[in-house]
């Protein structure tokens, strides 16, 4: 199997466009309570930190199926 070059991360943010923000939800929160009074104790990650792990632990490794 041949690995695949390495890519760079490019990410450009975009405005949503006016036509759509009417019909777009692009906003959502779960509200943790249930889960914590279900016995979930763990820390949360952070927005930050779990997209490094993604970036580092998904994007930037060889895909074992390709």
């Amino acid at each position: 199997m041949q690995a695949l070059p390495k890519l760079s991360l490019s990410v450009e943010y975009v405005e949503m466009p006016e036509t759509l923000r009417a019909s777009y939800q692009n906003r959502t929160e779960a509200p943790m309570q249930r889960l914590k009074a279900a016995g979930y104790d763990r820390p949360s990650t952070s927005l930050e930190d779990g997209v490094k792990d993604y970036v580092a632990n998904f994007l930037e490794k060889d895909d074992p199926y390709l």
